[in-house]
């Protein structure tokens, strides 16, 4: 479906807003450089990312403002010294706990 105003097919439900704006990154971090952007979507995409961290046992943190910026970097990329301070305060916190701080429910 394209956002120009098509209407689904009959039975096709069409995607909550709420669905449409879901973004997700992941990252993977192994202590040896800085954190790298390995998968990010919006939509679909973004909730089978979700489905496969959980799935995983992965820590999903829900913070909008850090999700976009880490959506701006390419995939198989480092994140830039400007996200180190947020991206670490989030590390450091799944490695205490094993959770995220501001998870979803």
């Amino acid at each position: 479906m394209s956002g120009d105003g098509d209407r689904p097919d009959a039975g096709q439900e069409e995607p909550a807003a709420d669905d449409r704006r879901r973004l997700a990154v992941a990252l993977h971090y192994d202590k040896a450089g800085a954190p790298t952007v390995t998968a990010k979507g919006r939509g679909a995409v973004a909730r089978r990312i979700e489905e496969t961290a959980r799935a995983h046992g992965v820590p999903i943190e829900a913070d909008p403002l850090l999700a976009e910026a880490l959506a701006q970097i390419e995939i198989d990329q480092e994140i830039p010294v400007e996200l180190y301070q947020a991206v670490a305060v989030l590390i450091g916190f799944i490695l205490r706990t094993g959770t995220a701080p501001h998870a979803p429910r």
